[in-house]
């Protein structure tokens, strides 16, 4: 018998070719440990009926001499990407109902590489959320739990993802990260968060949160796992205007784990105070992983890193504002009741009120508080000439051949369900002080699992590498995962 809890993408390819398992024993699998694990809330669609269609057309395409990378392979995906014929609604009651008439480019760009989608995963609302906490599915509880046994967040706002990959309830997940989405989940769960590139993926067919800084990306076990998958989903699209037009390598390839002599930057800006003992120690002992491996580690100045998270909550909210002011309830999502006195403009803001929730309503006044007159020049002018020095500075410790930054992912480990949501939003919105600045760059940034704080809880360092330049990024990430060696996976408590 083969146990799916331990596999996996790289593993279960060469089970599928070998003929050991079959796509669709595979998929069983994963469909009947998603049905005995809804205490997690990770799912908020399972396709069951999709998924063993397109198992069963992976098992025919496996019996050819020459199959994708991804043949067979079940996989979960954020609710933010629009799936034809499949339900969207990116965790909003004001998407209620909506069904795609056409599949996002990532999502189609899967498909046609065999893999089968088991459903669409929680996540907070339009992607707003450091917690998982503002979804109209209701919050999604980590996998790990703490000592004395309190429900934990799986980080946001790809907290599905997260917590559906360290449960194995698939083998993989796509998700998005606009400023930490990807990377702050991972890090709490204990797996691998990628964010490529900035214009690496398509963005068409992902509904929008902040247009320029949006990026598609993978939730997986492994770094191998990462590569395989970034190969599959990246490329130029035309009806993606900010795609870039970059050759696609063999990112699995990449993989050598010899890194000598490469360059590794450790910003001192990001030794901010209050920061835990035990994640000083996890970056000071990541540090020495990879001085051992040959790497020369160099201290680097990023000094407008300090206004990187103020700069984001002015731009992300700005592009919210303008991106969701097309969702008014009349040609699809919910639609609210009025009076026959009442008028077109009463029928919006009450669909509006009573569609979004409180987090998106409060980024979406923030954001159109910037743009309005007078402010304009004050706050999201301003912020874009910031955002500007913040990649001025990354390009110039680039440039001086730095091929790497080592950071920690988060601030701290994941925190209970409910300690911050209700709190003042600041509080949640410091989970992105690590994560925030590669999103305002458009740089590539991966979170690999490193240790366990004291209470048994997982924490992640990150690496933020040159732009269009995964490969290396990849490469040096798998290094510090095979020096670093970890393996721990939570308790089944929820089955």
């Amino acid at each position: 018998m083969i146990d799916i809890k331990n596999l996996t993408i790289s593993e279960a390819r060469e089970l599928l070719k070998s003929k050991s398992i079959s796509a669709k024993e595979l998929t069983e699998a994963y469909l009947k440990r998603i049905k005995s694990s809804s205490k997690l809330n990770a799912y908020c669609l399972v396709d069951e009926e999709n998924a063993l269609k397109q198992a069963a057309v992976s098992d025919i395409t496996l019996k050819s001499k020459t199959t994708p990378s991804m043949c067979g392979i079940p996989i979960g995906v954020k609710d933010l990407f629009c799936t034809k014929g499949i339900k969207t609604q990116a965790a909003s009651k004001i998407l209620e109902g909506f069904i795609p008439s056409y599949e996002s480019t990532v999502t189609q760009k899967l498909w046609d590489a065999g893999s089968v989608m088991l459903g669409k995963l929680n996540m907070d609302e339009f992607a707003m959320g450091s917690s998982n906490e503002t979804s109209v599915y209701g919050p999604v509880t980590s996998p790990w739990r703490s000592q004395d046994e309190v429900s934990l967040t799986p980080g946001g706002s790809s907290g599905g993802c997260s917590a559906a990959v360290a449960a194995d309830l698939c083998l993989a997940a796509i998700g998005t990260d606009t400023g930490g989405s990807i990377r702050q989940p991972a890090a709490f769960t204990g797996i691998v968060g990628l964010k490529p590139t900035y214009g690496r993926c398509s963005r068409w067919g992902v509904i929008a949160f902040a247009s320029s800084l949006d990026q598609a990306g993978s939730l997986t076990k492994t770094v191998r796992d990462s590569a395989i998958i970034l190969e599959t989903i990246s490329g130029f699209d035309t009806k993606d205007s900010t795609s870039g037009q970059h050759a696609v390598p063999n990112f699995e390839q990449m993989l050598t784990g010899d890194i000598r002599k490469k360059k590794i930057g450790v910003p001192k800006e990001y030794k901010i105070d209050d920061t835990p003992e035990e994640i000083e120690k996890l970056w000071t002992d990541g540090i020495a992983k990879l001085s051992d491996a040959g790497a020369e580690i160099v201290e680097i100045s990023l000094p407008h890193t300090r206004y990187a998270l103020p700069t984001y909550y002015v731009l992300a909210p700005a592009e919210a504002s303008s991106n969701l002011a097309r969702y008014d309830g009349i040609r699809y999502g919910k639609r609210a009741t009025i009076s026959e006195t009442e008028g077109l403009i009463e029928l919006y803001e009450r669909s509006r009120s009573e569609g979004f929730g409180k987090e998106v309503k409060r980024r979406i006044m923030l954001g159109t508080y910037v743009l309005s007159a007078g402010f304009y020049e004050a706050y999201y002018i301003r912020a874009q000439k910031v955002r500007m020095l913040i990649k001025n500075d990354f390009d110039t410790v680039f440039s001086q051949g730095i091929d790497a930054i080592l950071t920690p992912t988060a601030p701290s480990a994941a925190f209970p369900l409910g300690e911050k949501i209700d709190k003042s939003p600041i509080e949640m919105y410091l989970n992105d002080i690590f994560t925030v600045p590669a999103n305002l760059a458009g740089l590539p940034g991966i979170s690999i699992p490193s240790g366990l704080d004291k209470k048994g809880l997982p924490l992640g360092l990150q690496l933020i590498g040159k732009s269009w330049n995964e490969g290396e990024l990849l490469n040096i990430a798998y290094r510090l995962e095979q020096d670093t060696g970890f393996n721990i996976k939570p308790k089944c408590w929820w089955e």
